[in-house]
């Protein structure tokens, strides 16, 4: 059955003065969504982006969309757990007293480990043909992290990466969380950058399974200045539509050329 949530497209800022920023996907503003429903939207979209796939043998099109992205947060809150042997540990909490603090338990299909969703976290999810984008798994997550770091940078907050685990970092405390899937090469979840959420939230989880890491937000680096969630959401966009664009340019200059 069709979700019927509403589902706003986001206005790119500054987009009309880029050459660069083509039309690849759609961006869509979903507000505030439980996470059942903005799952069954990501399987809807999913069969949507691979049906839209040419056939076998046809000949490249630079045309060719490559897929949606939906902005969020979740409300009720929720902790996601991955089907990673002994991520359940990594919940602290039973289901009954997280229940009784208003936030949902439940068991996801993407990578990572234990995380939490909720009211001041923006969440993007990527429904994205990564063939068509010319990426594979280990360059669309680096591409995501970059795309990231470039939007804190917008905000004056300098991100890093670590080699060891994925995600983005401020002075060693987590600030987005990624984990993704992929079937039939199209991408499926994505981002979770910390705005303004409640932190101590996540003393509810190990986050990511990562033991003595601490995470952060912008409003914790930021404080009064910190930007609004709208504002975050509107910067991670743009940034979002460059790198894909990039992404797809090369794509189809490879594919043209071949």
């Amino acid at each position: 059955m069709m979700d019927s949530s509403p589902k706003i497209r986001i206005e790119l800022p500054g987009k009309k003065d880029r050459a660069d920023c083509a039309d690849l996907v759609d961006f869509i503003d979903l507000a505030a969504l439980s996470y059942a429903r903005a799952y069954a939207i990501q399987k809807e979209a999913h069969e949507r982006v691979v049906a839209a796939r040419p056939e076998m043998g046809a000949p490249f099109s630079a045309q060719l969309r490559a897929g949606e992205i939906y902005f969020l947060e979740h409300h009720p809150a929720v902790v996601t757990v991955s089907r990673r042997i002994d991520a359940r540990k990594n919940v602290l909490f039973s289901q009954e007293q997280l229940a009784q603090r208003g936030v949902e338990c439940v068991e996801t299909d993407r990578g990572g480990d234990v995380t939490w969703h909720g009211p001041g976290q923006l969440v993007v999810y990527l429904i994205l043909d990564l063939n068509r984008l010319g990426l594979r798994v280990n360059g669309y997550l680096r591409m995501l992290e970059g795309v990231v770091i470039e939007t804190l940078a917008d905000f004056g907050v300098v991100g890093e990466r670590d080699p060891c685990a994925t995600g983005v970092w401020v002075n060693g405390r987590k600030i987005c969380a990624m984990g993704v899937r992929l079937s039939r090469w199209v991408s499926m979840h994505g981002i979770a950058l910390n705005v303004n959420p409640d932190l101590q939230q996540f003393d509810l989880i190990v986050p990511c399974g990562l033991v003595g890491r601490g995470v952060t937000s912008l409003e914790s680096e930021l404080a009064s200045k910190a930007p609004t969630l709208a504002e975050v959401k509107k910067a991670l966009a743009f940034r979002l539509n460059c790198a894909l664009s990039a992404a797809g340019q090369a794509a189809a200059a490879a594919g043209e050329s071949s």
